[in-house]
């Protein structure tokens, strides 16, 4: 199968550097999330792949080769990274078929993903009129046609309904699990741990961090439980005996820190504390992620406090 490969990849534009000697790569049979502040270089690194831009230094190939280099590349690379890149003027299916016919790819190909992003029904409607989610779906039928081995996607839930938003999980699984290599940027974090099981991280134009998704997490926000009982007093005593310190929140709930939910159960059954909620809180990719890239964001908000 196919992978990403970023090596020493450097863009300067005058004197700022959009992306700063980056390495990593993308494997296949994986959702990779690509993630980073605005600013960060995703879509500079992403153009990059796609030979849009020269880089300054470095290299980006496909399977070994740059872009340019590719033959028919609808059939090695599928992206998304405009999804109002089609001609307004064009049906939805003529703009697959012009995509199909430069590409040497079947016209059953046209009907097929059709058919997969839902807009069969839409498919002789010109583009201009489209709202963004079926842009998007039209982008996404576009990078499917080729039967890609790689599959780049810019925000693909971006105009999405919610059915819309379950389908493209489901594809993004569908698409790995079939061996693909799926490389996906997002500023959802929620939405991008839905999917992904690997995650490249930018700031400034920097790796911050090339890891599985359950890594990134725990190495960055550590686990906690949540509690409530009858007996407060008799759960922090029990508790503090064994080094554990116990934060009361305001409804009614306990939370103990660098923990885990087995542990804290026995040495509470021992101490016949009566448990009303006995719960494991994990990590969020949102808490990593504003973890690490706290001091990466390019632009900023204050934050006021009631």
């Amino acid at each position: 199968m196919t992978s990403i490969d970023v090596q020493s990849l450097t863009k300067e534009y005058g004197s700022r550097k959009a992306v700063d000697h980056l390495t990593f790569t993308v494997r296949p049979g994986l959702v990779t999330g690509f993630l980073g502040p605005n600013g960060a270089g995703k879509s500079t690194t992403m153009r990059l792949v796609l030979g849009l831009d020269r880089p300054t230094s470095g290299s980006a190939t496909v399977g070994g080769r740059p872009y340019p280099a590719l033959r028919e590349p609808l059939r090695h690379v599928g992206a998304l990274l405009d999804a109002q890149a089609a001609h307004g003027s064009r049906t939805g299916r003529d703009h697959l078929c012009v995509l199909a016919a430069s590409n040497r790819i079947p016209q059953r190909r046209v009907d097929e993903v059709l058919a997969e992003t839902g807009l069969a029904s839409v498919a002789r409607r010109r583009v201009k009129t489209y709202s963004l989610g079926m842009r998007q779906r039209l982008g996404i039928a576009a990078a499917l046609l080729g039967e890609p081995e790689v599959v780049m996607l810019d925000e693909p839930s971006n105009g999405l309904d919610p059915e819309g938003i379950i389908w493209i999980r489901a594809l993004l699984r569908r698409l790995a699990g079939e061996g693909r290599t799926v490389l996906v940027s997002s500023h959802l974090m929620n939405e991008t741990a839905s999917f992904a099981d690997h995650l490249v991280v930018l700031g400034r134009g920097r790796l911050l961090a090339d890891t599985p998704m359950r890594e990134f997490i725990d190495a960055r926000v550590q686990p906690r439980v949540r509690i409530r009982t009858t007996d407060a007093t008799a759960l922090k005593s029990a508790l503090a005996r064994h080094g554990h310190d116990v934060v009361e929140h305001e409804n009614g709930h306990w939370t103990v820190d660098h923990a885990r939910v087995d542990d804290i159960g026995r040495l509470a059954s021992a101490a016949g504390v009566p448990l009303l909620e006995l719960a494991q809180e994990e990590g969020t990719l949102e808490q990593a992620y504003l973890d690490l890239t706290g001091t990466e964001t390019e632009f900023t908000t204050q934050t006021q406090e009631a």
